[in-house]
Formats: structure tokens, sequence, C-alpha cells
């Protein structure tokens, strides 16, 4: 099984602690999945034919997790491990979990009850014997995601599996099996009863995972996107102006960048995904296609949308500052020097950098406004970007001035002078001050 790590280390010493107890013992789940694929596994999860109280007696220190369900958390040295009792689940009612769980001694029924037969193998860590009673290992080959079962009933089980198929097809490179799409498409609607934590979730991990593309288009061909975002999927069939934008509609537009990510943060993921979301709605045809106000627009949208799916504050924010700014890369070489360096120094400005250049590479390649501004941080030190003032408001109430709406534009233009060159003295400042109270 190659070199080790913490919590593969532990969940090995748990199973041979299980067995020396006379318990049956496996790895189970997508540890096993990724192991098999060569991949680092990260969560390992262990099932055994042990009770929950035989569990806590062996392992005191553990948590009880899933008390209901029979899983314990163990926890050593830095390292943690799920250990679950075989299971057969009761019936479901909420399109989430079961209503309750029998406990079994027999592996196959524990694993016959999971999602998808790429995530129900079983391993021994010690011999690495791989035992499968769901044709796991066929679909591992032959790369394929297939519901166990009748996927219809696997789905209506559970509705946050529709978007888990597209999330490990996407991660592993692997295609949906027909009858398992099938049922996808079908039951779609069903995602709307998913708590929009989980539904955020799950979109997180197939934007940043690898292959968004093809992530939003699994998501579109199975009916998925126009249930969560209704937004991008209106993106579909409007057209852009052929002399900015050879390469099509807005939707395509938007593919091409998200094709273009690499191990993205999830604001710059979204940012790309929602930076066109003002078009559809602002579309319309004059001398030529225009798409006016799309960027105001654009960031209502996002804040609806992120709002719905129950992204942190700070989440929206950032996506919305991306969505707001996307347009100023074209009025760069142009700006005052204050104006430039105001734009520079923003929260994030390396992701607003990374969406501008994603968006030019997918529409005419002109980099050029991108290259003005990357010149334009190689001559700047930081310290400049955002200098200490040369006059605060203290300065201007100890030169007798009252505080008031003005001191705010008399402040703001000494800071334009001072990033511009212009003045570079304190003394400069308050004689700059002094020309404009006196301009009142």
């Amino acid at each position: 099984m190659g070199s080790e790590n913490k919590a593969e280390r532990l969940a090995r010493t748990i199973v041979e602690r299980l067995r020396a107890r006379g318990h049956s013992a496996f790895l189970v789940g997508g540890c096993v999945r990724d192991l098999l694929l060569g991949l680092e596994a990260k969560d390992f999860d262990v099932a055994t034919s042990a009770r929950p109280d035989q569990l806590l007696e062996m392992f005191p220190g553990a948590d009880q997790v899933g008390a209901h369900f029979g899983v314990v958390l163990v926890r050593e040295n830095g390292a943690q491990v799920e250990v679950a009792t075989y299971r057969r689940d009761l019936e479901y009612r909420d399109g989430r979990r079961p209503e309750g769980v029998v406990f079994e001694t027999d592996p196959r029924e524990d694993v016959v009850r999971r999602d998808f037969t790429v995530n129900a193998l079983l391993m021994d860590p010690v011999t690495g014997e791989v035992i499968d009673y769901v044709g796991g290992r066929a679909d591992l080959e032959a790369k394929i995601i297939r519901a166990i079962g009748d996927p219809e009933v696997r789905f209506r089980e559970d509705h946050l599996r529709l978007l888990r198929a597209i999330r490990f097809a996407v991660r592993l490179g692997f295609e949906i099996e027909p009858k398992t799409f099938r049922a996808m498409r079908e039951l779609a609607p069903l995602i709307e009863s998913v708590a929009a934590e989980r539904v955020r979730d799950e979109l997180i991990r197939i934007l940043t995972e690898g292959g968004a593309r093809r992530g939003l288009e699994l998501m579109d061909a199975c009916g998925l996107l126009g249930e969560i975002l209704p937004e991008v999927a209106a993106m579909k069939g409007v057209e852009q102006p052929p002399e900015f934008h050879p390469e099509g509609d807005v939707w395509t537009h938007t593919l091409i960048m998200m094709e273009g990510l690499r191990e993205p943060s999830i604001t710059l993921a979204l940012g790309v995904l929602l930076h066109d979301v003002g078009k559809p709605p602002t579309f319309r045809v004059a001398e030529r296609i225009r798409f006016d106000g799309h960027v105001e627009k654009g960031v209502e949208i996002t804040h609806a949308a992120l709002s719905r799916l129950r992204f942190p504050h700070q989440v929206i924010e950032s996506v919305a500052a991306l969505v707001a700014n996307h347009m100023r890369f074209m009025d760069v070489p142009r700006m005052r020097e204050s104006t430039l360096k105001r734009f520079m120094r923003m929260p994030g400005f390396e992701e607003h950098m990374a969406l501008h250049r994603l968006d030019c590479l997918a529409s005419h390649g002109d980099l050029e406004n991108y290259e003005f501004v990357r010149q334009k941080q190689m001559e700047t030190p930081p310290e400049t970007l955002k200098p200490r003032p040369l006059v605060t408001g203290d300065d201007l109430i100890a030169a007798g001035y009252t505080p008031g709406p003005m001191f705010r534009k008399v402040l703001a233009e000494i800071e334009d002078a001072q990033l511009e060159g212009r003045i570079t003295t304190k003394e400069e400042g308050l004689e700059l001050a002094r020309r404009m109270y006196l301009r009142l």
C-alpha cells in the first residue's frame, strides 16, 4: 500500500486491535478507492462488526459522532479515523438520512446501502486484499461512476447524491454510467429540498478540485445547474459582440475561463463563474449588442445567489468585488497615477489580475492591459501604494479647520497628490488644503 500517513497507520492499528478481539474489520469507502487509484487518501474510515458500546470500551478516548448510526471518531497522535459498525439502513423519509439503522455482522449488508460502487470497496490493510460485493473494482478500472442497485432509489434516499455523483466524476475524471445519469436528470428537482449549506459545500468542491468546466457542463446536462444556479444557466445562448468575443455566447466564454482555473480559491472560482452573470438580464441590440449596466446588475445577482447558498459574508463580498471591478482593467492605461495605485492596492488584487487574465484569454486574447499593470507592479514598491498619510484629520483640526464634509474631500485630494508625487511633505499637504479651502 506504499508509504503510510498518520491516518492510515492509525486505521491499520484500529483494524488489528478489533481483529485481535474477534471482530471483523476493514478499511472502507473513499480511502480504498483512492489507494487503488494511486491517489493520496486523506480520510480513512473503518467498518467493523463491533457494536458502538464495544468500540467505546476499546477506544475510551473516542467521540460518538453519530451515536444513532454507530459511528465513533478515534483520535491519536494528530490523526483521526471514523469507525462505524456494519449497518443496514431503514427507510429514508427526509431525502437525507434513514429513520434508523439495524446493526449487522455481515460487511455485505453494509456496503450495498452505500451510494456508488467505487465508494463501496473493502480492503484488508494488512494484506491489501480487496473485497468487492458491488462491482466497484471493474468500475474503477473502467472509470465509471455507477449507483449501487437502482439509481433512483439511491438518489431518493439522499438527494445530495445527485451532486456527489458529479463531484466524483469531475475529481476522478470518470464518466457517469448512463442509467445513473438518466436517474439524475429525472430527479434533479429533488436538489431543492437539500439544505443550502450542503449544496454549497459540494459546489465548492466541484469548482475547486479541478475540472470545474466539466462539472458545470454535467450539472447543466442533468438539469442541476438550472435548479441550483438558474442565473448561470441563463447565460446559455446570450450572444456577445463577435469583435470582442469570437469564442461565442456568455456561457461558452465562462466555460473557457473555468477551464483555465488551476487550484483556485473559492472566491476566484466564483468570481470567474459570476463575473458576467449580469449580461443575460441587460442584453439588448442597438447599433450592436450591448450589456449596459451589466456590472452593477452582476453585483446584485451575485449577492442574491451566494446569499441563497449561504456563503459566508466575507466570501460574498470578495466575489462581489471581483464582479464589480472586472471591467476596470479596460481603463488602466488612462487612469491617473493615484487612481491606478488605489486600484492596485485593493484587497485580493492578485485574484482580480487572475480573473482579468482568464477573461482576456477566453475572448480576444489581448493581454496588453494585464501586462501594463504587471509592469506597474514591478515598478511600484509596495510601500508607495498606501504610504503613511502626510496629513491627517487631526492635522487639519490643529491647523484651525472645522471638521465636516469637506474634510474627506481635502484628505482625498492630498492623498492623490501624494500618490502622484506632486507633494512629499506635510507642509505641502497643508498648503494644498489651504488652497482648497480658499476656493470655497
